[in-house]
């Protein structure tokens, strides 16, 4: 499996993402979506797949290259 391109630890289970990040404002980005980890401990955005780890969570410090997509949680 291939890494995700941005990994974002976080302290709260709802995040929202827009695609916005370094070098790319949140104009150019995607439209926000608000996404929710489960007891995978982490979600991947379905537009620009960064991926998000609930810190303390069970994906925590584990080899992200070895965990699949887990798009689950995605809405707008």
């Amino acid at each position: 499996m291939i890494a995700p391109p941005e990994i974002t630890r976080v302290t709260t289970a709802r995040v929202a993402c827009d695609g916005a990040h370094a070098g790319i404002p949140a104009a150019l980005g995607h439209p926000r979506v608000f996404l929710q980890i489960d007891e995978h401990g982490y979600v991947d955005c379905g537009y620009c797949d960064r991926r998000f780890v609930l810190i303390g969570g069970p994906a925590d410090g584990a080899d992200q290259s070895q965990l699949p997509d887990h798009p689950a949680g995605a809405s707008l």
